[in-house]
């Protein structure tokens, strides 16, 4: 028998830019204890806990979770990528689903450097090597660098495919300032208009302005997952749960379809959205609000058709009508996204946990979307992995 798995608590500190937070320890300690405290539980109460970071050391995560308590308990650490929080909440998803715990803490931090993403060991095969020679094969473009060529890529695929324009995607980084300006933790709350993301320097001519991508950042966020026995004999709050969650990794076609949208996971993307529709019972139509990986506006243009919030070759219209913010088909990112919020890459699917725990709770202030009762999340991280989660009012 499988359990009902509710969020009963959620945690997030308010991101900042390298240099200007707190040690990751002090940030995930941070956030461990806010979600704590939503949860109403002590730390003692926790059985195991997933720690998810890319940047750190081995047993990171134990030097953020001590200082909540020396309890003996599990801690996991956990590092995929840039969907690193949201693996962190598959595993404690897992565990409390399958009745191996029945409180376990889900927790992510990154503490980054200034600049673009780069390999620390250079004396060891890349992860990346794969996607390297992928890019080399369809992206003449080997000055830009290779984050940035990769999903300038995948942009200027769907350009190619579709006649997108520039402006589009242009319109999307807009979108996300937006809707920034009312979320106290986001580390940009300035508002763009979609004129001055295009006259933002250019670091692919053509294909991608400076405003386009997200920033480094650094942050922490954190979540209880609960059975709901638990939760019913602790007496905690039981509006949120998990209803369907799946993470999937690559298949041929990342490498064999010769298409930039492919490598960086449109169909990882696709597959895992499919297979969460599939076990809720619930179409993308019954959808009000999404957290999606816009780690760059062109990310999250694709994955409007690849999460099938609009047909394949239907973002550029679907973005026009603004059917992706307030007022239109499904509120994307009211967060303001990684493009505004920020990525810290361990904590990144956490954050989207706690944006949506609260959409459903009707308690997100500023940023909240009217009539939520259920909501999707979407966490990728290159190399390569993509969690898809549907939350629900229980």
């Amino acid at each position: 028998m499988s359990s009902k798995v509710l969020v009963a608590g959620v945690g997030m500190i308010p991101f900042a830019k390298p240099g200007a937070s707190a040690p990751y320890n002090e940030m995930g300690e941070a956030a461990g204890r806010l979600a704590l405290q939503d949860a109403g539980i002590d730390y003692a109460d926790v059985q195991q806990a997933y720690a998810g970071y890319v940047y750190g050391d081995s047993t990171a995560g134990q030097r953020a979770i001590y200082p909540l308590g020396l309890t003996g308990i599990p801690v996991v650490n956990v590092n995929n990528n840039c969907s690193t929080g949201s693996t962190a909440l598959f595993l404690a998803r897992q565990a409390v689903e399958s009745g191996a715990a029945d409180c376990v803490l889900a927790l992510g931090f990154e503490q980054m450097r200034p600049g673009a993403l780069g390999s620390i060991f250079e004396d060891r095969p890349s992860p990346f090597e794969l996607f390297d020679k992928a890019a080399e094969e369809l992206v003449d473009a080997k000055e830009i660098p290779l984050a940035l060529r990769y999903f300038g890529g995948a942009g200027l695929s769907h350009m190619k495919k579709y006649g997108t324009k520039l402006e589009t995607f242009a319109k999307v980084r807009a979108k996300a300032s937006r809707h920034a300006v009312n979320n106290p933790l986001a580390i940009f709350r300035k508002e763009v208009t979609t004129e001055e993301v295009m006259a933002s320097p250019a670091v692919w001519q053509g294909v991608m302005t400076r405003l386009m991508a997200c920033p480094p950042t650094c942050g922490a966020a954190a979540a209880i997952l609960v059975s709901e026995e638990f939760a019913k004999r602790k007496g905690l709050r039981t509006d949120v749960r998990i209803r369907a969650q799946t993470m999937t990794t690559d298949t041929p076609s990342t490498f064999e379809s010769h298409d930039m949208m492919k490598v960086v996971g449109y169909d990882m993307a696709k597959a895992a959205a499919q297979k969460v529709y599939e076990k809720a019972g619930v179409g993308p139509d019954e959808i009000g609000v999404v957290e999606l990986h816009d780690c760059f506006a062109q990310n999250e243009l694709i994955t409007y058709e690849a999460l099938g919030l609009c047909p394949e070759g239907g973002a550029a219209e679907f973005v026009d009508k603004g059917d992706n913010t307030y007022g239109g088909r499904v509120v994307t990112n009211p967060s303001g996204g990684l493009l505004s919020k920020g990525h810290p890459l361990g904590a990144t699917g956490l954050a989207q946990c706690y944006e949506l725990t609260r959409q459903l709770r009707g308690a997100a202030g500023g940023t909240q979307v009217d009539g939520v009762s259920r909501a999707l999340q979407h966490n990728l991280g290159l190399g390569g992995a993509c969690v898809v989660t549907m939350y629900e009012k229980n």
